[in-house]
């Protein structure tokens, strides 16, 4: 299926004025989980997010099948979120992604396609990944470097680093990965929606 995405230029001329509406004093309730060493806290990550190569190895797996194997994943970290690895096509098995024609709007990366997961033996997984084929440039983050790279749901695919299991980052709405390393708390739950 060929997904269609919307005018890039009406698309961010649409989106710009969400991009001021966070607050970057804004703290939960509560405040942030202290992050000790080899910690991050969701709350020192920056808005607009940037982008940072991931130390480590990730693995994506459905039923025994590796969906995706890197050492060269890019870890996507916006302020509140968990950190959301990309991974090059080269070390994805596109073939088995099939674009579904959904597609999403971040008001920092653009325009994203929605993939479902069709295994060889025809198990399908919709919803498990996603790409931004043509990202925003107008920021100086280079959000282009991720371009056509892809990003998988840990709550509807194995996902690993460094061998250990991810865990979904709260609400089933964000991709975000959750590890030991990463302190919140973190948007998705209820309640969270403004952050």
């Amino acid at each position: 299926m060929k997904v269609a995405l919307p005018d890039k230029s009406a698309l961010l001329a649409r989106v710009k004025p969400s991009r001021g509406a966070w607050d970057p004093g804004f703290r939960p309730p509560g405040g942030a989980e202290p992050a000790g060493p080899g910690e991050e806290s969701v709350w020192d990550y920056p808005r607009p997010p940037i982008l940072e190569p991931l130390a480590g190895n990730v693995l994506v797996e459905h039923l025994g099948q590796v969906i995706a194997r890197t050492s060269r994943a890019i870890e996507m970290k916006e302020t509140a979120g968990a950190p959301v690895p990309y991974i090059p096509p080269e070390d994805v098995q596109t073939d088995w992604l099939r674009p579904n024609g959904r597609i999403s709007v971040c008001e920092w990366k653009g325009a994203a396609i929605a993939f479902d997961l069709v295994l060889p033996g025809g198990e399908q997984v919709a919803d498990a990944a996603w790409t931004y084929p043509d990202p925003f440039s107008d920021l100086a983050e280079g959000y282009e470097a991720i371009a056509g790279w892809y990003a998988f749901y840990p709550a509807k695919l194995a996902c690993f680093v460094d061998g250990k299991r991810v865990r979904p980052q709260p609400g089933g709405v964000y991709g975000g990965w959750m590890t030991d390393r990463i302190k919140g708390p973190v948007k998705g739950s209820p309640g969270t929606g403004h952050w």
